[in-house]
């Protein structure tokens, strides 16, 4: 029976790595896939992870329609086997209840993966919708670490090294990112604002000095 398969986690736990793997598996017995993906690290129409796995995706956007995809590839007369949607927390609503339909109507597999909050804590609306229509939520046991050592489950935005909690929702960029980026943090420390620059600055900081 198909399913609708949401592998969750922080930024860094190996999402997109799972992504290529799970494609890799399936293809690997004669199964053919259709790869997505929305703003990828690496560039438009890519699927990459940070250990240097890498496959071109289509791109999504506002405009793409899931459902129309796959009956295109079926009337041209190719298979589609499964999809693996990376990055579905920049999907929209109505795209996740597309992929809901094309496992149920369909019955193809389809594999997503994404993180579920934004740098606010708050539910990425692609995210929320999906965690209501899976079959299963599966969160990934790869731990990703905050710089204390403790295990990371925030994603926080970072400006010169300083968290910030203010702005779009979607801005994208990385962890290993320079002046704008992210980093994961344990709760203790998002709840903080304590990232890795500020912690290394606290320390430097006189007695006495707050």
């Amino acid at each position: 029976m198909a399913e609708l398969v949401f592998f969750s986690g922080t930024m860094d736990c190996g999402k997109s790595t799972l992504a290529l793997q799970t494609a890799y598996n399936h293809e690997r017995r004669g199964m053919r896939g259709l790869l997505y993906s929305r703003n990828d690290r690496a560039g438009t129409g890519r699927l990459s992870s940070r250990i240097g796995l890498e496959s071109r995706a289509f791109e999504v956007d506002e405009s793409t329609d899931f459902w129309k995809a796959v009956a295109r590839e079926r009337t041209d007369g190719r298979e589609v086997d499964f999809l693996i949607c990376d990055e579905v927390q920049f999907y929209t609503e109505a795209q996740i209840e597309q992929l809901a339909r094309i496992v149920d109507e369909i019955e193809i597999d389809v594999f997503d993966f994404g993180i579920t909050s934004d740098f606010m804590t708050r539910l990425f609306p692609g995210s929320a919708r999906m965690i209501e229509l899976a079959d299963r939520v599966e969160v990934l046991q790869v731990r990703a670490l905050c710089w204390c050592g403790k295990c990371a489950t925030h994603n926080a935005r970072t400006v010169d090294g300083a968290m910030v909690t203010e702005g779009k929702q979607v801005v994208v960029g990385d962890t290993d990112a320079g002046k704008a980026g992210y980093e994961v943090l344990c709760r203790y420390h998002h709840m903080r604002r304590m990232t890795a620059s500020a912690a290394r600055a606290a320390k430097q900081l006189p007695l006495g000095e707050p």
